[in-house]
């Protein structure tokens, strides 16, 4: 069976394709449009090391979902019986709908950064805290869905290799979101530690700790 038979691994496919395409281009307009870097080239230590593990997933990801329907390895390959199925069917369906919303709901929040995103932290670059829409209740939306995209690739593939390559993407996405809130803890000081305080790092926060004083927001964020 073909990724053009399979519907959920047609699904899943194009919204990677279409999340990784649109990254692409938001690095060219940062360039273009802004004048300022995207990121694109880790100058940090440690998001240097993080982009030698980071970009082989990421590229595999982008071709194994839609190797998945067409290999015989059982490394690559979706098993036969998430295939024909009926209620893995359904769940893997279920899952590319899921893909497709998190894709869509991951642009008005590019959108929304405008010049202030970047792939990476680029040091002395002049940023303004955003806070609003899907920020105002969780400090990395961005990468929340990307988690959720990345889960519903791998219950739409269900191969070994896609579970190992998302394994290495979540794990790189809670690395570098603790990372860059060290960085806006030192940027943006209490009013960055007042945020955390309000809000959740991929899930919103139902509550406050209003006894919770800004360092002990800093301290929880680092």
């Amino acid at each position: 069976m073909t990724p053009i038979g399979d519907f959920p691994q047609t699904v899943v496919t194009l919204a990677v394709w279409s999340y990784w395409v649109c990254v692409c281009v938001l690095v060219v307009r940062s360039h273009i449009r802004f004048r300022t870097s995207a990121g694109g080239l880790p100058r940090t230590i440690r998001e240097r090391w993080m982009w030698g593990l980071w970009v082989p997933a990421i590229l595999l990801w982008q071709v194994l979902p839609a190797l998945a329907g067409i290999s015989a390895s059982g490394w690559i390959a979706t098993p036969s019986l998430a295939l024909t199925n009926p209620l893995l069917l359904t769940l893997r369906t279920a899952a590319a709908a899921v893909a497709m919303l998190a894709f869509g709901l991951t642009v008005p929040c590019w959108l929304g950064m405008g010049k202030n995103w970047s792939m990476a932290i680029v040091p002395k670059k002049r940023s303004r805290l955003i806070t609003t829409g899907m920020f105002s209740h969780v400090r990395h939306p961005i990468y929340a869905l990307s988690i959720l995209l990345m889960a519903s690739t791998m219950m739409v593939t269900l191969s070994p290799a896609m579970i190992v390559v998302g394994a290495v993407h979540i794990t790189m996405l809670n690395l570098k979101a603790r990372s860059e809130e060290r960085y806006l803890t030192q940027i943006h000081g209490q009013q960055y530690a007042d945020y955390c305080r309000k809000t959740g790092r991929f899930v919103p926060r139902w509550s406050t700790r209003q006894d919770e004083t800004p360092d002990d927001a800093q301290r929880r964020a680092a």
